[in-house]
């Protein structure tokens, strides 16, 4: 049977060339103006999930990292 990519996590999840998970950072868009500019561009950077979280996203994105 073929696998299904579970497109939730497709959309929050993105894989690098090295085979690393990466999420968006927190605190992006909800009440910006209470936030110093360094908070704002921090908050556009991807950052590497945990290694055990790591191991759950990849059985649900089975196509994207190959």
């Amino acid at each position: 049977m073929k696998l299904r990519t579970h497109k939730t996590t497709a959309k929050r999840f993105r894989i690098t060339g090295s085979g690393k998970v990466q999420s968006a950072t927190t605190s992006a868009q909800h009440l910006r103006h209470n936030k110093s500019k360094r908070q704002l561009a921090n908050a556009k950077r991807y950052q590497d999930a945990a290694l055990g979280f790591a191991k759950r996203v990849r059985k649900l994105l089975p196509y994207l990292g190959k």
